[in-house]
């Protein structure tokens, strides 16, 4: 299978005092287009501090991160916004939805950092948005949108620039279990049906049967 993203004896540490605190020590793993993976274990265990290294928003303290063959863990911070601009779509917790904005608006936006304005970004977001089952929300506030609703948009502001990789950090955790599950068929079909390297964080064991595979991970370690 086709690798996006490659992990690599990666260690990651926080100053506390006159020492430091190990979040995460020597982990590796690769994740490859067309299969979404789950990344569980306990509250501090380092699954979302490896997913925001995965996602160029932390750098690691050692090791190699590769995304799409190219080695970002010595860039320079300058060259990381690229990175996530060109590889990468992020859907969050809790939904991060301009309130201010339509649904439309706030999927334009993602096109409008990817460089894509105007006419063009208007049908992108009216196409991303159908492609979620929302095209009649386009004109909606965040405010008259659910829950699900709200995620659903976060989603099709992910796929704005049709990046390989989509990470997502506890997606359904604000959602009750049935609009959970709908999520999680929409991220796992984004992974099988459309290509896309999907890796989730989540401490959610309803949904963990939607991943290819589970890696378990303890005290910084992978476990499993």
């Amino acid at each position: 299978m086709d690798t996006a993203i490659s992990v690599r004896d990666v260690t990651k540490c926080y100053s506390e005092g006159a020492g430091c605190v190990s979040a995460l020590r020597g982990v590796n793993l690769d994740v490859c287009r067309g299969e979404i993976v789950m990344l569980i274990g306990p509250s501090g265990s380092g699954k979302t501090t490896l997913l925001s290294i995965m996602g160029c928003i932390l750098s690691a303290t050692a090791g190699d991160v590769e995304i799409d063959g190219e080695q970002v863990s010595r860039l320079p911070e300058s060259e990381l916004p690229r990175v996530r601009r060109d590889h990468m779509g992020f859907v969050f917790q809790g939904f991060n939805l301009f309130p201010t904005l339509t649904a439309g608006e706030n999927v334009e936006l993602m096109l409008d950092v990817k460089g894509i304005r105007g006419p063009r970004a208007r049908k992108q977001s009216q196409e991303l948005l159908d492609s979620v089952g929302l095209a009649e929300k386009f004109d909606t506030s965040p405010a008259n949108l659910s829950g699900g609703q709200k995620q659903r948009v976060a989603i099709a502001r992910a796929l704005a620039g049709d990046p390989a990789i989509i990470l997502a950090d506890e997606p359904t955790a604000a959602l009750d279990s049935h609009t959970g599950r709908s999520v999680m068929e929409m991220l796992k079909s984004l992974a099988h049906e459309r290509g896309r390297a999907v890796v989730v964080v989540t401490h959610d064991p309803r949904v963990v049967e939607f991943g290819d595979r589970a890696i378990r991970i303890e005290d910084g370690l992978i476990a499993s």
